[in-house]
């Protein structure tokens, strides 16, 4: 019985529960609760730990000349044995695959440096790198639903930016810990614990940090801080966790080695890496589910809109948007379009949909990733019509697999072309009111 109200409270009740009708704090773990519930849903639906393999495969690949990278810009600052302690660090759960990597980092920059890596080699490294970036960029829209990548100009000076700056970064934050450090020695016994515990901590803020960067500028378009910083905590908390994990699980690790020998740091490193994905994915879902909850928040099974009502919105979120257009004041986003009719966020993006397939609205939205998606109308707003919007709503989809021979009886008995009759009728009196012209305030 508690099973059963568990799971109808999660389906059913959580979606019911409006401000005002528990208290703040109790509202404020309600809206968690629900973000993770979505985040789940579409973590499951779109089979993300598909792209999480990927993204592991194309990271072994790239890892090497990613790392070989930061650590030749590190050498030009002078700072290369910070980034290397740094990494050494992240890779603490293997302590193995940081050993090897360096090496192959090191032996690759010797070889360039030399000549011996020229050419076709050189752009297979390059190569590498890139098809990851890519990818991660990719996999960050798909979850998004961004349709739009970045131009070339844009990508190059982004990347860019990303490799001269991760070396400063690290080597700041390595500073500013060898420094408290240093004067926690120096300090009273009252402050010296509490210095301890920030640098037991500062891990967990540099990565959080560095994850709500990521899911900030990674998407092709415009992230909130507040929709980023909650998931990019989640998910710096998540990887220290994990490479705790990995670190005090000796006695599994053993048992592995016993098996694989020498070889036991690949699939290990590898398993590290999938995992580590799939903490990065879920929290761009949940970023994607904070900033967009209002339009993906299910509604209560006892409060779906009739079919009826369904069309009477579309012609109010119609009307709004062709009074805007004829007022030049130019197209509107699914929020504002909320905010000024009061249909709920989610009703709005769901009727926007059936609309934008009928043709009568279009999405103007650029390439540029400050912009939202805005609608405004898909002709001339003299020629849109109650009854064509709803003609052209009823025509939306396709007939069902039925036999052809029904749907040729469908058209020719005598009361059903009676009934569609009738209905011609009925849209064509319809097709005398512009949407326009109905009074929505």
């Amino acid at each position: 019985m508690n099973y059963k109200k568990l799971l109808t409270f999660f389906q059913e009740d959580i979606w019911k529960i409006k401000e005002g009708d528990v208290s703040m704090p109790a509202l404020v773990g309600i809206d968690i609760v629900r973000t993770v519930v979505l985040a789940i849903r579409s973590f499951v639906d779109t089979r993300i730990t598909r792209a999480a393999a990927a993204l592991s495969f194309s990271t072994m690949m790239a890892i090497v000349p990613m790392v070989a990278v930061v650590f030749a810009i590190a050498r030009g600052f002078g700072i290369s044995k910070h980034i290397e302690s740094w990494f050494g660090d992240l890779l603490s759960s293997q302590p193995q695959v940081a050993e090897t990597i360096i090496g192959f980092v090191n032996s690759y920059l010797v070889n360039a440096k030399s000549g011996v890596i020229l050419g076709f080699g050189f752009i297979v490294m390059l190569y590498t790198v890139i098809m990851l970036i890519s990818n991660v960029e990719t996999t960050f829209n798909d979850i998004w639903k961004v349709e739009n990548s970045r131009g070339l100009m844009s990508t190059v000076i982004d990347y860019v930016a990303f490799f001269f700056l991760l070396p400063i970064v690290i080597t700041l934050t390595s500073g500013v810990s060898i420094f408290v450090t240093t004067m926690s020695g120096h300090l009273g016994e009252f402050v010296a614990p509490v210095v301890r515990v920030l640098i037991a901590v500062s891990p967990y803020i540099i990565m959080s940090v560095i994850f709500t960067m990521v899911y900030m500028l990674m998407p092709n378009t415009k992230v909130y801080f507040s929709s980023a910083v909650g998931p990019g905590i989640f998910a710096g908390i998540a990887m220290q966790l994990l490479q705790l994990l990995y670190i005090h699980s000796q006695l599994w690790v053993t048992s592995y080695n016993a098996i694989y020998g020498s070889f036991a740091a690949l699939p290990l490193f590898m398993l590290w890496l999938q995992f580590s994905w799939i903490i990065c994915l879920f929290g761009v879902h949940l970023c994607y589910t904070r900033q967009n909850m209002e339009r993906l928040m299910p509604m209560p099974f006892n409060e779906r809109v009739s079919e009826k009502n369904r069309r009477v919105l579309s012609a109010v979120l119609l009307a709004h948007i062709c009074k805007r257009f004829a007022n030049a004041q130019g197209p509107c986003t699914t929020l504002q379009l909320k905010k000024e009719t009061g249909v709920p966020a989610h009703v709005v993006a769901e009727l926007l949909a059936g609309l934008l397939e009928t043709k009568l609205v279009v999405n103007v939205a650029g390439s540029d990733k400050d912009r939202l998606p805005a609608y405004m109308p898909g002709e001339d707003i003299a020629n849109i019509t109650v009854g064509e919007m709803v003609d052209r709503l009823d025509d939306v989809g396709a007939w069902p697999m039925i036999d052809d021979e029904l749907k040729k009886a469908i058209g020719e008995k005598t009361q059903w072309g009676k009934a569609f009759q009738i209905r011609k009728i009925y849209i064509d009196q319809l097709r005398t009111l512009k949407v326009s012209d109905l009074e929505i305030s």
